[in-house]
């Protein structure tokens, strides 16, 4: 299904003028370099991973940050790294962050497999809670809530770090939902490296909830888009297992499915 999905979004790309390809998938990012810049969106981090790399996180609680599952896999050795050497900095901008706060436990999508193939079950199920070992309680940092996925055509917007904006968040505020299918959603939305992980928020109602979490980036027809995972049932699912108190999620062998049309650009 995913594979008929992005042939059609292929061959609507390629009935559009070139120019209307650009100006649809040009995106501004604003970077939130000032407190008054980046009101609001405090709650958007870096996750320092062990000195070796960073991806994007947010609190959903006070103890809880919701990210990518394979930013705790080390990229070579496709092992969990250690999670307790993972740090969550709220709001990290110019050298400083909001709060610091170690994490505790970690749990991946049980059915999230880390392997080198590009597939729509990999992008689906890449979605991870970290504990933090002492809440954040802070008057200016509120967690994010969830909500359902978007709609195809719906305006969503993105908050990341990326190896080359490491030292503040950008905000994209308005992007599209391009596709989506099986959980996966296909978007506009612009991301790089150390962008796994960012929330993907949508407006509805005036008020930003997390629809969706930055798993990959690939291009379609030579555009740039991003991959985003399924959120509602992994969210319930992770935070039984860390209730259950093991922290260790049961991992189910899944088959894959690649995701034809879209060249995947490993992260």
């Amino acid at each position: 299904m995913l594979r008929v999905l992005l042939i059609a979004v292929t061959a609507l790309f390629l009935a559009l003028p070139h120019d209307a390809e650009a100006q649809s998938f040009k995106r501004s990012l604003q970077r939130l370099d000032t407190g008054e810049d980046s009101r609001g969106w405090e709650a958007v981090g870096r996750l320092d991973i062990d000195g070796k790399g960073f991806c994007t996180g947010a609190l959903i609680a006070p103890d809880l940050v919701l990210t990518a599952a394979h930013c705790l896999f080390s990229k070579t050795g496709q092992k969990r790294i250690d999670h307790t050497r993972v740090e969550f900095r709220a709001g990290w901008r110019n050298g400083r962050a909001s709060a610091y706060r170690m994490v505790r436990r970690a749990v991946v999508h049980p059915e999230y497999e880390y392997n080198g193939e590009a597939s729509a079950d990999r992008v689906r199920n890449d979605v991870a809670l970290l504990e933090l070992h002492h809440p954040i309680r802070n008057g200016a940092i509120e967690p994010f809530q969830t909500d359902a996925r978007p709609r195809k055509g719906e305006e969503i917007g993105i908050v990341s770090y990326a190896h080359d904006r490491s030292e503040a968040p950008s905000l994209q505020e308005v992007c599209d939902v391009v596709a989506r299918q099986q959980g996966v959603l296909i978007t506009s939305c612009d991301v790089d490296f150390g962008s796994s992980g960012a929330p993907i928020f949508s407006f509805r109602d005036g008020t930003p909830r997390i629809v969706s979490v930055v798993s990959a980036k690939a291009e379609i027809k030579g555009l740039s888009v991003s991959l985003g995972t399924q959120l509602e049932m992994p969210i319930a699912l992770l935070k039984a297992e860390l209730a259950s108190g093991t922290g260790v999620a049961k991992r189910v062998q899944v088959g894959t499915r690649s995701i034809d049309g879209a060249k995947f650009i490993k992260q």
